[in-house]
Parts: structure tokens; C-alpha cells; sequence
């Protein structure tokens, strides 16, 4: 059961006088260790889908605590969505976790990122790989139109200790296929232009194993009726941990793919600057 509290929910808090101070509108909570919210955008605030920014709270001596966090929204959005982990230790999220509508997080309106649509060269599929809160510069790209004007297929594959944890996923990309946007854009087909594959890895469900199993033993493209990868044709983006980053990577390049960046334009992008244990 997740736990979903708004600004109309919270009581009037008095006004706070931090840097670069953007408002919580809501909060959810999907696990005992994820929670995605929301928040105020900056009116001056230009970015491209699947970029992200630096967010923090003041630490206990006053300094901010900063950490890089992909914008979870789309470029279109008139709020600003992110989508966290809970750290019990960690220096921000053991506060972050406790934000409540109407509170005050710092927000620094400087969005960069190498999971953009620029930083890839034409193709027909792109695959969005992720482990985790990875998902989060994907639920941004997923609902930017422009992705499936430049796509003729997205495939989300997400990985996940346990099905709980995809539940954020789930329920964006089930919204996506009833979206009056897209819809009306792509009609009945957008159905079949988004493919989710979620993966577990510690719990029995439909989907089990992980994105570079799946990927090099060919079970996905199996799976979800679609031809191998190759470098005419896919193009992906990669988001989890250090480890999983240089795995998939090494994954992609034995199907001839190679990494680009904005300046750069290839096959496949990785964000480096992944919010992961320890924050």
C-alpha cells in the first residue's frame, strides 16, 4: 500500500528562508525504502527530459547537503517529480525521506545529464536499462512525446529486488497507456510502441533476472518478440549503479553499440551521477 499526502492534506507552516527554496506539493511513499515527490518549479527553469539537478536539505551544522537526482517529470511539467531512495544513515535521505507537503527542499536550477535524446544517433528502438531508483530519468523520457517522435518503439527493462519496488514503474507505465497526450497523438497503437519488462532478482514473479542476463542470453528479445540488438537500429540508455553501469556497458559494446555523450553523438548513454546507496 503506498502512502500519497498533498498540500491540501498539510497544515500551514510557517515560511522558510532557504537558498534556492522550491515548495513540496506532494509526497508518496511506495515502500519501507522508496518514495517519489514533488515540488515547485522555477519559473526560469529550462531542461531537457532525462536530465537532473542537484536537491538538498541543510545539514545539522547549516551547510546544505547536496546530491545529484534526476528529474523524474517530463520538460512539460509545471512541477518538478523525483523519485528516492531511503537511506536510514544516509546524510540526506534519512531527512529527505521525512519532507512533508508545504516543506522547503533547496533546489539548484542547473540541470545537466548525459541521458538525452541529443546525445544519440537515429535509430528505430530505444531501450531505456535501469536498476532501482535508475527509473527515474526514464519516467521523464517516457512521457516526453518527443521520445516516440524519434522512436518507432521504447522498451523499459527495470530491475528490481522485489516486485514492491517496481511498483512506481508499474503504475507509470499502465497511466502512460491511458494518457490523453499520447493518445490522441499516437492513438490505439501507442500501446505497442512502449514495451515494459520488469525483473525481479530476490522474489518469484512473471519476470525474473537481471538487464545483462536477460539481455545477452537473448530472453528478453524472446520474450517480448523483437529482434537482437544491433547498431543500426537500437539505441539505449543506461541508468543503476557503478557496477551495473560497467556491466551493461560491456553488454551493449558485444552487440556493436558504442557510448556517446552530448558532445559525441553514438549508439548508448550512461548517467554516471547516479543517486544510490549511501546518500
Amino acid at each position: 500500500m503506498t502512502l500519497d499526502l498533498s498540500v491540501a492534506d498539510a497544515a500551514v507552516k510557517p515560511a522558510k528562508t532557504l537558498p534556492d527554496a522550491q515548495t513540496v506539493t506532494s509526497v508518496q511513499h511506495w515502500s519501507d525504502t522508496l518514495f517519489s515527490f514533488r515540488v515547485t518549479r522555477p519559473a526560469s527553469l529550462r531542461f531537457r527530459s532525462g536530465e537532473f539537478v542537484m536537491i538538498g536539505l541543510p545539514g545539522d551544522n547549516g551547510k546544505p547537503i547536496l546530491r545529484a537526482y534526476s528529474i523524474a517529470s517530463p520538460n512539460w511539467d509545471d512541477e518538478l517529480e523525483f523519485y528516492s531512495i531511503k537511506v536510514p544513515d544516509g546524510p540526506l535521505t534519512s531527512k529527505l525521506q521525512l519532507i512533508q507537503p508545504g516543506d522547503e527542499i533547496i533546489l539548484r536550477p542547473k540541470p545537466v545529464g548525459t541521458l538525452v535524446l541529443d546525445a544519440l544517433l537515429p535509430g528505430k528502438r530505444m531501450w531505456f536499462l535501469a536498476t532501482g531508483t535508475g527509473l527515474a530519468p526514464f519516467a521523464s523520457l517516457m512521457r516526453d512525446p518527443e521520445t516516440y517522435e524519434r522512436y518507432e518503439q521504447v522498451i523499459m527493462m527495470h530491475t528490481c529486488r522485489t516486485a514492491e519496488e517496481l511498483t512506481y514503474g508499474r503504475e507509470l507505465v499502465e497511466n502512460l497507456k491511458h494518457d490523453e497526450l499520447l493518445g490522441e497523438i499516437y492513438g490505439e497503437d501507442f500501446a505497442k510502441r512502449l514495451l515494459y519488462y520488469p525483473t525481479t532478482t530476490r522474489e518469484e514473479s512473471p519476470f525474473m533476472g537481471r538487464i545483462t542476463d536477460n539481455l545477452t542470453s537473448g530472453k528478453v528479445f524472446e520474450d517480448l518478440n523483437l529482434p537482437p540488438m544491433d547498431v543500426a537500429n537500437d539505441r539505449a540508455m543506461v541508468c543503476g549503479s557503478l557496477a551495473f553501469n560497467v556491466d551493461v556497458k560491456a553488454v551493449l559494446e558485444g552487440f556493436g553499440l558504442r557510448e556517446g555523450a552530448n558532445s559525441d553523438p553514438k549508439e548508448f548513454v550512461v548517467e554516471k551521477a547516479f543517486v544510490g546507496e549511501g546518500v
